[in-house]
């Protein structure tokens, strides 16, 4: 369900071919693209300010707008790394950032501790991570396991987008 709703609402895309790849890992350009698509891949203008973000890169533009309004931001030293994989604590921020550019409201959180890894959340995400619990877009996985540090799958984004969108989005 999760998959068509992405797909039917132009947030995602598959490979080609009918093909979806659903437990693949997804790239952090990737997410940036995807949110990219949330706003109608509005025109920018300019260069990131990324040194590994290439101009022209099929994901230039969609890091670039997500970076000048604030909802991405890098590793430090100029670099996005746009082919690593996203983890969740990555995309909970970012969601939590497009959620506040969006003026929905963020104030809703979980608690972290019921989950068996929640202390092994990395200090910037706390915040980020206990948003999206409380609103109920990251449940965990099996045995109470949060994985914060670990990949996301297409899968699971396009679960996670089906929340936000209408949970958040609403």
């Amino acid at each position: 369900d999760a998959v068509r709703y992405v797909y039917e609402h132009d947030l995602m895309a598959g490979y080609g071919g009918d093909l979806f790849g659903p437990n693949d890992e997804l790239s952090r350009a990737q997410f940036c693209q995807i949110i990219y698509n949330m706003e109608d891949q509005p025109t920018v203008t300019g260069s990131s300010a990324f040194t590994d973000v290439a101009d022209g890169a099929w994901y230039a533009n969609a890091v670039t707008w997500a970076a000048e309004n604030g909802i991405v931001g890098g590793y430090g030293g100029g670099l996005f790394g746009p082919e690593d994989s996203i983890t969740r604590e990555q995309m909970a921020a970012t969601l939590l950032r497009y959620a506040g550019y969006k003026g929905y409201d963020v104030s809703q959180r979980g608690d972290l501790s019921a989950f068996a890894d929640g202390a092994e959340t990395s200090a910037w995400a706390v915040e980020s991570m206990q948003w999206a619990v409380g609103t109920g877009l990251l449940s965990g996985r099996e045995n109470a396991v949060l994985d914060p540090t670990g990949t996301a799958t297409r899968a699971e984004v396009a679960q996670i987008l089906m929340n936000f969108c209408e949970k958040i989005a609403k």
